[in-house]
């Protein structure tokens, strides 16, 4: 019979040393058996094995991971990583350990579930237990539901219940302690960390400030900011955002962290306009967890099941188009800007998200799932749930989406959110010259003007891939099968 004393805690987007909940009980456990908890992190091959070679987010999680062994250390501890199916290493070493339960917070994705009730199925075989807990949402699965006791399938009234039942049970904000049992981490010997070309990746710098300290530093910089996040928060030339996306994805900061100082800031009259507005898009991202949960099939399919019926253009344009869009040549400059700064640094702003995905659906007539399969290969922050919703939301064809009449323009987007082009300037150079006013639209600038700034269309910038206002009739059209139905 093995030994059950012993504890192995298994980090995955759970990339830092405090507010954990599975380190948090794995401590507590061993405190009371005497025994010894271990901590590890596995290079997924099966994850790997999908990604490009130069993959920023690697670099990320690497940068992360090295401080997080650090922070470990000092707590008396260490991390011990592995690189393989992750299944695999998991309970290889949890024999190797004499660990009787391995701790991991919970993961929502339907391959993420799949892959642990492998890992599960190892362990139990021989006496042992994977038990998982709540950590990277404040309300997960079933926590808030109707009345009927159903999945809210609209955001408003799942954001009131949601603010409803924090209210009744602030207690959920409470952080899970780590350092009060921290004496029963088990020392590990110090092994260097595999190198990012030992495993497969291009060395390179990661693409945000990365672990546990450039969570914080980033989030005391918000802070500040936060009054006026309300309206900043639309204008990509603007320091408006968080940038935290990053860190929420890959836990190296807790999101009961942020919620926490955003009551606390409201409770005083602090925090501005901009601080409800902020809690508004952490709702959001439990709301598109919930949803994939109760329905995986949003990944592949629409929300609405009428919407499967609208037909996507295909064939060697439609690829031209999408290739265009990918590169940054479609001929309207914001959305072009969106692209280009999304392929150079994996960041895109939220409403440039919007404005491209759209743009990708109803402008051009492409199935959302192309895009969402290409964010999925550049964002830094990529989680499934939040990008297939908001792809599914601007395609129309999701829960709560917005209304497949309701068509953005690129050219007023534009004119509306990066009105001087400061945006458009940083990533597109070559419009530089261009007024405040011509810079949106620069195709419907006389080319005499446009010489004189250096521009001829066709060359040094495309022209319009498509007519904006004869796209929006073919939408029209398009979506007609599920007005039909």
């Amino acid at each position: 019979m093995i030994p059950t004393r012993n504890s192995l805690v298994w980090f995955r987007r759970d990339l830092r040393a405090f507010d954990h909940a599975a380190l948090h009980h794995a401590l507590r456990h061993a405190a009371y058996a005497a025994g010894s908890v271990y901590c590890a992190f596995v290079f997924d091959t099966d994850i790997l094995a999908g990604l490009p070679r130069g993959d920023r987010r690697v670099r990320f999680i690497h940068a992360s991971l090295l401080e997080l062994d650090a922070e470990l250390r000092r707590l008396g501890g260490g991390l011990l990583v592995r690189h393989g199916r992750a299944c695999d290493e998991i309970a290889r070493l949890a024999a190797e350990l004499q660990a009787g339960t391995v701790h991991v917070n919970c993961d929502y994705e339907p391959a993420a579930i799949e892959r642990d009730a492998q890992v599960a199925f190892a362990p139990e075989a021989d006496g042992r237990q994977l038990l998982s807990y709540k950590d990277q949402v404040i309300f997960e699965k079933s926590e808030v539901l109707t009345l009927a006791g159903q999945p809210y399938g609209v955001f408003t009234p799942y954001k009131n219940a949601w603010l409803k039942r924090l209210a009744a049970a602030p207690d959920v904000l409470a952080p899970w302690p780590v350092e009060p049992h921290a004496a029963a981490l088990a020392p590990v010997p110090a092994d260097p960390l595999p190198s990012l070309a030992q495993l497969g990746f291009e060395e390179g710098l990661p693409p945000a400030p990365p672990g546990m300290s450039g969570a914080t530093a980033l989030f005391e910089a918000f802070v500040a900011r936060l009054p006026d996040y309300g309206t900043a928060r639309d204008f990509p030339a603007l320091p408006g955002t968080s940038r935290l996306s990053i860190h929420l994805r890959f836990g190296t900061t807790s999101v009961r962290h942020p919620v926490r100082t955003l009551q606390q800031l409201m409770a005083n009259g602090a925090g501005g306009a901009g601080a409800p507005v902020w809690l508004s898009e952490l709702v959001w991202r439990d709301f598109y967890a919930m949803i994939l949960f109760h329905h995986p099939h949003l990944a592949e399919r629409s929300f609405k099941p009428a919407f499967d019926a609208v037909a996507w253009e295909s064939g060697e344009e439609a690829q031209a188009l999408f290739a265009a869009w990918c590169e940054g040549r479609t001929g309207y400059p914001l959305v072009d800007a969106a692209m280009l700064q999304l392929n150079g640094t994996g960041f895109m702003h939220n409403r440039l998200r919007m404005v491209t995905a759209s743009f990708l659906v109803k402008d051009l007539g492409i199935d959302w799932r192309w895009g969402e399969r290409y964010f999925a290969r550049q964002l830094n922050d990529y989680e499934l749930a939040s990008n297939v919703g908001g792809w599914q939301w601007a395609a129309s064809t999701g829960c709560d989406a917005q209304p497949w009449f309701r068509i953005f323009n690129p050219v007023t987007q534009s004119q509306k959110f990066d009105k001087e082009g400061a945006f458009i300037r940083a990533w597109l150079p070559q419009l530089g010259k261009l007024d405040a006013r011509d810079i949106h639209a620069p195709w419907l600038v006389p080319a005499d003007e446009l010489k004189e700034c250096g521009i001829v269309l066709g060359e040094d910038y495309p022209r319009p891939v498509v007519d904006h206002g004869q796209a929006r009739q073919r939408t029209l059209e398009r979506f007609a099968v599920v007005k039909a139905a």
